[in-house]
C-alpha cells in the first residue's frame, strides 16, 4: 500500500484546517485570561432560581468598577473580569448582586498585576522557543541530518497552530479564554507531536541502514505503514480518556481537557501524515534546486 502517494491530499487537509486557524488568529487573536491580561476575576453563583441575563450582571457590577467581560459559566454561575479591585470593592460587588438577584455565593476571586502578567507572557513565549530549538538540535543530532530536525519542528508548529486557531475560534464565538493551563496543554501538545514523529523517523533510519539501495520514498512509506498501527493504538487510549474528561470533568478543567484532546488528535495525524511527507517534500525541493544549478 503506497500511502505516501497521497501526500498532496494530506497537505490539503492540513491547509483546510490551518487557513481558518490562521485567519482567526491574525484577525481576532486569543482571549487572554487574567494570567496574561492582568486584572481581577470574580466567579459567583446566584442561589435563587430567577431569570436574568449577563448584561444585567454587567450593569450591576459596572457601578463599582470597569468590567471587561461577564461570561456565563452555567445558568446560575458567572465569571466577571475587569480592572484590579480590592477586597472591599469585591464585597461591595457581592452586596449589589445580592440586592439585585438575591443570595449570591462567591466561588472564586483572584487578582494578577500587569507586571506579573507581562512576565508570565514573556516566560511562556521563551519556553516555547527554547523547546522548539532544543528539539530541533536533538533530532538533528540523533538522525545526523538537518532535514529530520526541521521537518519535525514544522510538524510540531502545525499542531500548535491548529490548537491556537481552535481556541481563537472558541474565544471569538464562545468567549473561551487562554490561561496558564492552556500553556501547559500547548507544551504537552508539542510532546505529543514530537513523540510519535520520532517513532516514525527512527523506523525510517533503521530501514535506511538495512536497505541502502531502496528509494527513499519506499523507505518512508514502509516506515509509516509499520508504525501507523502502534501510533493509532497509543493515541486512541489517550483520546478516549481526554474525551471523557472533557465531557464529565468540572468547569475548571473543561477547556484544558479540550486543548489536550485537540493536541492529541492533531499530534497523531501530523506525525504520520505531515512529518513523514515533509521529508519527501524536502528531498523533492532539494533535487529541483540542484537541477536548476546545473
Amino acid at each position: 500500500m503506497k500511502i505516501m502517494k497521497y501526500r498532496p491530499v494530506f497537505f490539503a487537509i492540513s491547509l483546510l484546517v490551518l487557513i481558518p486557524s490562521l485567519y482567526f488568529l491574525i484577525r481576532h487573536g486569543l482571549q487572554p485570561a487574567i494570567d496574561f491580561a492582568g486584572g481581577s476575576l470574580l466567579e459567583v453563583r446566584v442561589v435563587e432560581e430567577i431569570e436574568f441575563s449577563h448584561a444585567e450582571v454587567e450593569a450591576v457590577v459596572s457601578a463599582v468598577y470597569d468590567v471587561d467581560m461577564v461570561q456565563p459559566i452555567s445558568h446560575d454561575q458567572y465569571s466577571i473580569q475587569g480592572d484590579i479591585i480590592s477586597n472591599d470593592q469585591k464585597e461591595q460587588v457581592l452586596a449589589l448582586l445580592a440586592e439585585r438577584f438575591g443570595e449570591v455565593e462567591e466561588l472564586r476571586f483572584e487578582s494578577v498585576g500587569a507586571t506579573v502578567s507581562r512576565e508570565l507572557l514573556t516566560k511562556t513565549i521563551t519556553a516555547v522557543i527554547l523547546v522548539a530549538g532544543i528539539i530541533t538540535l536533538y533530532v538533528w543530532r540523533q538522525f545526523h541530518e538537518l532535514k529530520f530536525g526541521i521537518c519535525a519542528i514544522l510538524a510540531m508548529f502545525h499542531d500548535s497552530l491548529v490548537l491556537l486557531g481552535a481556541f481563537s475560534i472558541l474565544g471569538y464565538f464562545y468567549g473561551v479564554q487562554v490561561d496558564i493551563l492552556f500553556v501547559t496543554a500547548l507544551l504537552t501538545t508539542l510532546s505529543f507531536s514530537i513523540h510519535d514523529t520520532i517513532v516514525v523517523y527512527d523506523r525510517i533510519r533503521e530501514l535506511l541502514a538495512k536497505n541502502k539501495n531502496v528509494r527513499f520514498e519506499t523507505i518512508v512509506n514502509t516506515a509509516v505503514i509499520e508504525t501507523l498501527g502502534r501510533s493509532i493504538n497509543n493515541s486512541v487510549t489517550i483520546i478516549v480518556m481526554l474525551a471523557a474528561l472533557f465531557m464529565l470533568g468540572g468547569e475548571t478543567i473543561r477547556w484544558f481537557s479540550l486543548a489536550l484532546l485537540i493536541g492529541a488528535v492533531t499530534g497523531t495525524y501530523s506525525s504520520t501524515f505531515i512529518a513523514a511527507p515533509l521529508l519527501l517534500l524536502w528531498d523533492d525541493v532539494r533535487s529541483k534546486i540542484r537541477k536548476r544549478r546545473r
